[in-house]
């Protein structure tokens, strides 16, 4: 009868723990929506490259979970596009987590999904402000426009620069930057001579460049999204005599991405930008990225879209650490609140508030060094705060 006894409490036990091991044991899916066709391809490879480098470094399971990402491509700005793979992923995949979207108008599309499903959505690149506030589910590794805005005027203003012509692409993150870039500098006293949005996919700069050149404005401010655009705007600068005008160049360091700075080559010298990530950042922890991933992937170099997808891999990880596995929205967004680690970009931390990363922000110059084009950090504004979610 003991036996009888302990063997039914065995089993009790048993069949309390597999009620509970199945939820344990499943597959934790993330699925990556980015484009990897079309003009913006470079992002979704760059994200890919930092995931696998994650994932190579620290393994393929999390919290007693194996981690399967599956990838979906967008094929560049297509909102529609984006939400339908999105959709696609929450039904037929079942995906746990979703991430990606390196364009904006992508990741507002998607925002009410990750509500409406109550999943995490990890947003990798996309920098409008007000992306975190279309869904409580929402948490950036990435970095907003104001956020890296903000310090190249007030850097500007302080080193001498009273008139500025303002050059955005025409959506929402060259909306932010123009307005956080004229808030900042006219607010320190500056003065605004000029402003023009230019279509996104413009491949012609030159009407606009020499508009600015007539305007004679101690310097141009731009902003284009990474890739064709800011190489052609960079060469247009030069070409058009600008620089022997006497008109500096700033910009956010997403114009001289590492992607693009050999084909921008001699052009992109002497532009100064303000960034939170460059290759050439020193410390340990980048020092260590670089090595691994020029180890990895030979033919590229590291940029702050690859960074983003490492560290939203370190995040998702993080969280699901502390939550012992559970991916569920409420348990993964409580978890990285206030979540803090040293990124390869320096000290970072996501903001309890807006659930947007806090971060070093960076002035640097392109200069060639040891024969390769780099963005050369020469001054710091620490644990910057999205400045278009404050008052």
């Amino acid at each position: 009868m003991k036996f009888i006894k302990t063997l039914g409490a065995m089993a009790l036990a048993f069949s309390t723990a597999a009620a509970f091991t199945p939820a344990q044991a499943k597959d934790l899916k993330i699925g990556i929506v980015m484009p990897m066709s079309g003009p913006f391809a470079a992002h979704g490879k760059q994200i890919q490259h930092g995931v696998d480098l994650y994932m190579a470094q620290h393994g393929d399971e999390v919290a007693g979970r194996k981690v399967k990402i599956i990838i979906k491509d967008d094929t560049g700005i297509s909102p529609a596009v984006a939400k339908r793979q999105a959709q696609e992923l929450l039904i037929k995949d079942k995906v746990d987590i979703l991430a990606g979207f390196t364009l904006t108008p992508n990741a507002f599309s998607v925002a009410p999904l990750a509500t409406e499903a109550k999943v995490p959505m990890v947003v990798l690149n996309a920098a409008t402000s007000s992306i975190t506030e279309k869904s409580p589910n929402i948490v950036r590794v990435s970095m907003t426009l104001p956020q890296d805005t903000a310090p190249m005027a007030q850097w500007a203003y302080a080193n001498g620069i009273r008139s500025v012509y303002t050059l955005v692409a025409d959506y929402g993150p060259g909306h932010d930057a123009e307005k956080q870039f004229q808030k900042t500098f006219t607010e320190l006293g500056g003065k605004i001579i000029g402003e023009v949005r230019t279509p996104v996919a413009t491949p012609d700069y030159a009407p606009y460049l020499q508009r600015i050149k007539d305007a004679k404005p101690d310097a141009v401010f731009l902003f284009v999204p990474n890739g064709e655009q800011g190489v052609a705007l960079a060469k247009g600068f030069k070409e058009r005599g600008l620089d022997q005008a006497g008109i500096k160049e700033l910009a956010t360091g997403d114009v001289t991405d590492e992607d693009v700075l050999n084909a921008m080559g001699d052009a992109a010298i002497g532009m100064i930008t303000s960034f939170h990530y460059s290759a050439a950042h020193d410390s340990p922890e980048n020092k260590a990225y670089v090595a691994a991933y020029h180890k990895a992937f030979p033919n590229d170099r590291p940029n702050f879209v690859s960074v983003a997808g490492y560290d939203g891999m370190h995040l998702i990880y993080a969280a699901l650490e502390k939550t012992k596995g559970d991916a569920s929205a409420a348990a993964f967004m409580d978890a990285v609140k206030g979540m803090k680690w040293t990124s390869p970009r320096g000290p970072v931390e996501i903001d309890p508030q807006t659930r947007d990363i806090i971060q070093n922000v960076y002035i640097r110059k392109v200069e060639r060094v040891d024969g390769v084009l780099q963005n050369v950090e020469f001054d710091t504004i620490k644990a910057v705060k999205d400045p278009g979610k404050q008052g």
